[in-house]
């Protein structure tokens, strides 16, 4: 088996710790080999998304540096994948090297559920859950990766848990990286709209693969309807009890 190199997004990083340490619990569970760069920084995105093209090239090229002999990078952001696979090697267009060096990592990096399904063929990762739950698709996952089956799997194969269905599930929750800042009042009726999914849908706790989407929709919850749980799915899949609000 391929020793996985660890990606861990800004957001988890910094705003979500539980989450990473969830992926490092579900990788020792699974018997899966995992490394950790200590010196790998943010992928770019955010700086890409500002049109800051030259700062995200130098942190685009800094991520090839750290990663670009790795096996396999596993990464708990659909965002940061889509990044990674997608916009490097049109960023680095100019310096054929470059390109060359991103397009052939590009290959090697997976989201969460993405690699333990389409990669390495897991769906049961021996968690449980008791009761039901709703998963949201993130735009990044569903629209970037193609990310849709991959998690269901997963939460359906968790002892006890109940996969319900969400209505407009595929809908964005308003979340978007700068969309949020800038249109922040669309943002805010975007994401009380899924908030009323959720909670109309009868589960008790949803679950997504987007940092983004996680603190955008769980800030909600968290102030509008306290009793109800948000998670990332790495919590969900390696157990909620360390993970954030829970």
């Amino acid at each position: 088996m391929k020793r996985v190199s660890v990606h861990i997004p800004c957001m988890v990083d910094t705003l979500m710790p539980n989450t990473g340490r969830s992926v490092i619990r579900l990788l020792e569970r699974l018997d899966i080999p995992y490394i950790y760069h200590t010196n790998q920084t943010c992928c770019g995105l955010p700086a890409y998304n500002a049109g800051i093209v030259p700062e995200t090239k130098k942190v685009a090229k800094h991520f090839i540096n750290v990663f670009g002999r790795d096996e396999v990078v596993v990464s708990t952001s659909g965002s940061c994948v889509n990044m990674i696979r997608k916009h490097y090697p049109e960023i680095l267009a100019d310096e054929p090297d470059w390109q060359r060096r991103a397009a052939d990592l590009s290959s090697r990096v997976f989201e969460l559920t993405q690699y333990l399904v389409d990669v390495l063929a897991i769906e049961d990762v021996g968690g449980e859950f008791k009761g039901k739950v709703a998963y949201h698709e993130s735009c990044a996952l569903l629209r970037g990766l193609g990310v849709s089956e991959q998690p269901k799997k997963l939460i359906r194969a968790l002892k006890g848990a109940e996969l319900v269905e969400m209505q407009h599930a595929d809908t964005c929750c308003g979340f978007g990286g700068e969309f949020a800042h800038a249109y922040h009042e669309i943002s805010e009726e975007m994401v009380a709209e899924k908030a009323n999914a959720f909670l109309a849908s009868g589960a008790d706790v949803l679950t997504m693969g987007e940092p983004g989407c996680y603190l955008n929709v769980s800030g909600y919850i968290s102030r509008h309807h306290p009793d109800k749980r948000v998670v990332h799915i790495a919590d969900l899949l390696a157990g909620l009890s360390d993970s954030q609000g829970c």
